[in-house]
């Protein structure tokens, strides 16, 4: 009854999970049976394999609307005037613990630091999806700041009802609510012997942006301290009384079905035990290095099928495209293709690729799992906390109420940590060693069985009129995702498709998720229509482009760079990309640096507007940013997984080119703070218009045109 991982099973990038299909389904055991069962008869129904189920717009949003209503279920003040916030968004990094305070700060009226942010922890936070998507800044952020404003409504209230006073000449301040005349009572004075009941209401006014005092400013991270000195936790960290160490035996490729295993030697070694369970192989020791000898010195025998390689890739994606049952959503068509082709007075057709990257997370998956009776509690790094308490009460047949899932702030996730394995794995190990079990992946491991940036084709054919105006615009995107795949200019015939394909290796969600793939092919693509027509790339996009956040975006990131006034200098060159995603608009600007000779690219700066709506924290904003552009660096020039026949060939940081410091250029960020639009996340759109900025660079600088991703890996190709 055991399943083996399926690294050919897609999680489509372009959708967020609900629940993803676990590594393992652990067999039943007897008393387990019919613990859950009792007597009579058993009838079972198998449900379709929903391939690790997918969140729509649409299924996102009615868990947005189904939020809590309740002030008591997110915030509860304490009689000394502390306030605790529950969340079920987690910490990895992007910082939102701190933008969220601030929310909570500015509506309720109170410090900083008496504001404690409880968040991940399925035993006392309300559910909550998990934190993907940009979506914690306009949902969370929000719906804490309507909290924190009923609060502080009901807070008025009580004193107008104990001093018998107009709560309209009341005001709340610094913990507490005054008069008039300078009496004050804290909020903890306040509510000695009564708690908040109040109900959220449906419209609730909030401060407005431009009245900000602690949003919208800048702010140190509030658990920075703990962080640079060490004090913080990481999952890794984490350690229980009496715990012992997990390493799990994997099989030597993908998809492989375990057919024996000699395990005599390393039941040999002191305190180590040995677990099987169908093509589940582990062992516990008393030490992390004990329990890598253990499982070196199992043999074992796998057999797996023959599986595609790098080579076929683009071939196996295009081959298998529209073979999974839901197939060619993401199509948008306008007009007639046919006609805005005739109407054109020149024609280009390109493909582009992207290549699997992966998450390289600062700190690889951990977990530590231990179980009190049929009650399982895991310590885990993960995006989706309620999303690994499921998958864990999925694999060991148990209630979710049944399953506790803690998330300690972890070390960075870029959409690689939706998934439990490792949670599972700590918790098999711990069942069978009926002892609490702490399983930390290798770079190797993290390299080789989590999932990756879907690859994938782009086809783009498109119609331009010598004065520039674009007639055409066919898209079609194989595999990587309908993310960010719409045009955002003014185009009367379009026909933009997105097609499933059969993944070769297992893919998920990435910081951008399929935007970046779909910005690099239609920005690349932009570039050569303009050169086709002799224009000004700047001038080109303005020229197709009416959206007024998006124009203004492009023209702050040429002004910054002094786009009008560039100069033409041989093997230099500047080149631009933008667009917009998750509610937020993007344009960067790169100037590139080639040496023909020794076929070196440098970038050697690179100049990003953003505009997200009312800005939050300017100085986080700032960070996440300047962030994406690097992370975006390594995609774009030489990040990419080599595998052949079910084997990743390059699981090392040695052998796995990231960012180094040497990479990174000169970055200036220009933020656009738009206090009349609601804010927006910051932490993926960034990222999307490094490459074909990149790209284009290039192409001005070496006259060599890229449309393969990563660009660079082995320097400038050879003429």
């Amino acid at each position: 009854m055991s399943e083996k991982p399926n690294p050919r099973v897609p999680i489509e990038p372009e959708r967020y999970e609900l629940s993803a299909k676990p590594f393992y389904h652990f067999a039943w055991n007897r008393r387990e049976f019919f613990q859950f069962l009792g007597a009579g008869m058993l009838v079972l129904g198998v449900m379709r394999d929903a391939a690790a189920m997918q969140e729509s717009g649409q299924a996102r949003r009615r868990g947005e609307e189904s939020l809590p209503r309740e002030v008591s279920s997110w915030l509860h003040i304490g009689e000394d005037g502390s306030v605790t916030v529950f969340t079920g968004k987690v910490e990895v990094g992007q910082d939102i613990r701190t933008s969220l305070t601030q929310a909570v700060a500015e509506e309720l009226r109170v410090s900083i630091d008496s504001i404690r942010m409880v968040m991940g922890d399925t035993q006392v936070v309300p559910f909550d999806m998990g934190t993907f998507g940009s979506r914690t800044t306009p949902t969370m952020n929000l719906q804490l700041r309507r909290v924190s404003a009923t609060a502080r409504d009901a807070l008025v209230q009580l004193a107008a009802q104990r001093w018998n006073a107009d709560a309209k000449t009341l005001s709340a301040k610094n913990g507490e609510i005054s008069d008039a005349s300078g009496h004050s009572i804290s909020y903890g004075d306040l509510l000695k012997g009564q708690q908040i009941t109040e109900m959220i209401p449906a419209e609730d006014p909030l401060e407005p942006a431009s009245e900000w005092t602690v949003a919208g400013k800048p702010l140190a991270r509030v658990n920075g301290r703990e962080l640079v000195t060490g004090e913080h936790r990481y999952p890794s960290d984490h350690a229980l009384p009496g715990m012992l160490y997990g390493k799990i035996v994997r099989p030597d490729a993908f998809n492989a079905t375990l057919v024996s295993a000699d395990t005599a030697k390393a039941e040999k070694m002191p305190g180590v035990a040995v677990v099987r369970d169908g093509d589940f192989l582990g062992v516990v020791a008393p030490t992390s290095f004990e329990a890598r000898k253990a499982a070196e010195a199992i043999q074992a025998t796998w057999k797996s099928e023959p599986q595609p390689s790098n080579k076929d890739l683009f071939e196996v994606l295009r081959k298998t495209a529209g073979a999974e049952e839901e197939r060619d959503r993401g199509t948008h068509i306008t007009g007639s293709i046919e006609q805005g082709m005739a109407a054109a007075d020149q024609r280009l057709k390109q493909t582009y690729t992207v290549q699997y990257i992966a998450h390289t997370p600062l700190e690889p998956r951990a977990a530590v799992a231990q179980w009190d009776g049929d009650k399982l509690t895991v310590w885990t790094g993960t995006q989706r906390p309620f999303g690994v308490r499921q998958e864990l009460a999925e694999a060991f047949h148990l209630k979710e109420d049944q399953v506790h899932v803690f998330m300690p702030d972890t070390g960075a996730a870029y959409g690689g940590k939706h998934t439990g394995e490792t949670a599972i794995e700590a918790a098999r190990l711990a069942r069978a060693a009926k002892r609490p079990v702490k399983v930390v992946w290798t770079r190797e491991e993290e390299f080789t069985w989590a999932y990756f940036r879907p690859a994938g084709v782009i086809d783009v054919s498109s119609g331009v009129k010598n004065d520039g105006s674009i007639t055409a615009w066919e898209f079609h995107n194989y595999n990587s995702g309908g993310a960010g795949i719409p045009t955002y200019y003014d185009i009367a015939n379009q026909h933009i498709q997105f097609h499933p394909s059969h993944s070769p290796l297992r893919q998920g969600s990435y910081r951008g998720l399929a935007a970046t793939a779909n910005h690099f092919a239609r920005e690349s693509h932009m570039d050569e229509l303009a050169h086709l027509v002799k224009m000004d790339p700047l001038e080109f996009r303005l020229k197709n482009l009416k959206n007024e956040r998006l124009r203004a975006v492009f023209q702050a990131a040429a002004e910054k760079v002094g786009w009008e006034k560039r100069k033409k200098e041989p093997g230099r060159g500047f080149g631009m990309g933008g667009g917009f995603e998750k509610a937020g608009n993007v344009a960067t600007v790169a100037e590139v640096s080639v040496d023909r000779a020794s076929r070196k690219v440098k970038i050697e700066r690179l100049v990003t507007a953003f505009e997200c709506g009312a800005i939050v924290n300017p100085e986080n904003l700032e960070s996440q940013v300047a962030g994406a552009n690097i992370m975006g660096i390594g995609g774009a020039l030489f990040e990419a997984i080599q595998f052949e026949n079910g084997k990743i060939l390059n699981p090392r940081l040695s052998q796995y080119r990231v960012p180094r410091f040497s990479d990174v250029p000169k970055i200036e960020v220009v933020l656009l703070d738009r206090k009349d639009i609601p804010s927006a996340g910051a932490g993926e759109t960034p990222i999307v218009g490094v490459a074909p900025a990149v790209g284009n660079a290039i192409f001005k600088a070496a006259g060599v045109r890229l449309r393969s991703l990563p660009m660079v890996p082995e320097g400038l190709p050879k003429a």
